[in-house]
């Protein structure tokens, strides 16, 4: 089996739509699967793959209480993720830089 980075579990996560449109909606109010899976018209069984995924980032937390699973939002921050995107934006803006310093020189 393939390991997978805290990242790379993150941004899979985050790489489909509907996952995206379960954290916007978890994050205005918590629901259930059933809920969610209405919501975007979806199967219990497909929802709680999107769900799973989610959960194994850290991104959203299922609970089941009594016969209802209900999810909410979880810890995770994505600060690990801001991180390393301004990571790579600081490294491009200094490439871009770099570029205009020599373009510049260039120029004279």
């Amino acid at each position: 089996m393939v390991q997978y980075s805290r990242l790379d579990v993150s941004f899979a996560a985050l790489s489909d739509p509907t996952r995206r449109g379960i954290l916007e909606h978890l994050g205005r109010t918590d629901a259930t699967v059933s809920e969610l899976a209405e919501r975007f018209e979806m199967t219990l069984t497909g929802i709680t793959k999107h769900l799973r995924l989610l959960e194994d980032a850290g991104m959203v937390v299922t609970e089941k209480r009594g016969r209802v699973r209900h999810c909410r939002l979880g810890t995770n921050p994505l600060d690990r993720e801001a991180a390393w995107i301004r990571g790579h934006q600081l490294e491009i803006e200094g490439r871009l830089d770099r570029l205009g310093q020599f373009l510049n020189r260039m120029e004279e």
